[in-house]
């Protein structure tokens, strides 16, 4: 409600502004709101869809791997671990590289970066050079998963919640296909796990391109959004802001928190769910179907949970329903995991789109384009941190207890503390409010 006013606001400004401004800059304005902010959804769109595939693929052909590279369970489970790693590591810088290149320019360098990561990793040669080569994909891909709310907020300030859904959708479509079509791409392209992984590496190419432009475009003109300017812009110059102490706000701590319980069911399950369904009996292809299964969900909820949780004033109750979601999940896959296999992947792809009201709360959680990208940042770093030991552990379990009774409990488990955390992070207030206190 409070960006909304501040939308208002801003369009106000706006208004005033163009009345002083000359005529011929209007066919300027023109420009810059149709063909370059198309090119800039679509832009959005592309690199969502690149934003998963690498793991996804990953976990479809995680025993070929293992056996290809000689990897350990308890290897394995660090290989699973990575991804969240580099996500904390890489995306804090995040910010400040925006700052100093411009997001756009940060994007493209995140794309092609996925490019060479996907390329050279299945040729690395070796367990080290394999995961060289996949932190160079994943640290694209994090700078990317950190500004994609900030480029939201910034050139959509008043569309939050549809524009996230949008690329929220674009981001569970990839991660989907990914898994469903490694394993048969890979059959068709002559049954090698390296060709299968590196047919990965075109759609971050053609993602590439259309932030080129966007390069260069350090400050987006005020014209970017029709009859909005960025947040904290008057003028064509940035406004100055007093620095934003984000860690003493209880949000923050709490979405951040939300954030890392949820990316560890996340990335648990891309990394470990393809391999449980295989030890339970299923193809390697079902496997991999039921994987995508869980990830397809979040296309079309992907799409009306941002919007509908935008229209709430608390998201606690959104969070509730997707959590007891995932624990019915769970307990069917503790207690029936071949004949029930189809409803628990459904199950699980619900409580997934935890991902999508996190990131919706980002942008509503903060008053001010800097504001996000500061608590994008935070969260998403610390609740990357938080997520590194959950994959692991689950292969370490799994190699100690010879099955999968013991990582299933430890996912039921998190999910409680995920549904607590998450009510609280939901709270209609601003980090702003509770960081100026």
């Amino acid at each position: 409600m409070m960006g909304l006013m501040a939308s208002d606001e801003t369009r106000t400004e706006t208004r005033t502004e163009t009345r002083a401004q000359t005529r011929p800059q209007a066919p300027a304005t023109r420009a810059w709101t149709t063909w370059t902010t198309r090119l800039l959804v679509l832009g959005i769109v592309l690199a969502a869809l690149n934003l998963r595939p690498a793991i996804t693929s990953l976990g479809a052909l995680l025993e070929e791997v293992r056996d290809g590279l000689g990897m350990s369970g308890s290897i394995a489970g660090l290989l699973t671990s990575v991804p969240p790693l580099c996500f904390a590591v890489f995306g804090v810088t995040a910010p400040r590289l925006a700052r100093r290149f411009g997001p756009g320019a940060v994007v493209c360098a995140g794309m092609a970066a996925i490019t060479a990561g996907l390329l050279i990793r299945p040729y690395a040669g070796g367990t080290g050079g394999f995961l060289a080569a996949t932190a160079l994909a994943l640290m694209g891909i994090a700078v990317s998963n950190v500004l994609m709310p900030v480029i939201v907020k910034r050139y959509f300030p008043d569309r939050v919640g549809s524009m996230t859904g949008l690329y929220s959708m674009a981001l569970a479509f990839g991660t989907s296909i990914a898994a469903a079509a490694t394993v048969p791409v890979t059959n068709a392209l002559g049954g090698h796990w390296q060709t299968g992984l590196a047919v990965w590496a075109v759609l971050p190419a053609l993602a590439v391109l259309p932030w080129i432009p966007f390069v260069r475009n350090r400050q987006a003109p005020s014209a970017t959004v029709p009859s909005t300017p960025p947040p904290g812009r008057e003028g064509g110059k940035p406004a100055e802001q007093p620095p934003l102490r984000i860690t003493r706000s209880r949000t923050a701590w709490a979405l951040a928190v939300f954030f890392g319980l949820q990316a560890t069911a996340a990335y648990i399950t891309m990394g470990w769910m393809a391999q449980i369904f295989r030890d339970s009996g299923v193809s390697a292809g079902t496997a991999g179907l039921l994987l995508a299964v869980i990830m397809v969900m979040g296309v079309p909820l992907a799409f009306v949970i941002p919007r509908v949780a935008t229209r709430l004033p608390h998201q606690g109750p959104i969070v509730v329903v997707l959590g007891v979601c995932g624990l019915a999940g769970y307990a069917g896959l503790y207690f029936a995991p071949v004949g029930g296999a189809w409803a628990w992947a459904l199950l699980l792809g619900v409580s997934n789109c935890a991902f999508p009201l996190a990131l919706t709360m980002v942008g509503m959680r903060a008053r001010t384009g800097a504001g996000v990208a500061q608590l994008s940042a935070f969260a998403q770093s610390t609740g990357y941190l938080i997520s590194i030991p959950g994959p692991l552990l689950v292969g370490v379990l799994y190699q100690h207890s010879g099955g999968w009774g013991l990582p299933i409990a430890l996912m039921s488990a998190l999910m409680v503390p995920q549904i607590m955390v998450g009510v609280l992070a939901g709270r209609d207030r601003t980090v702003e409010e509770e960081a100026a206190r």
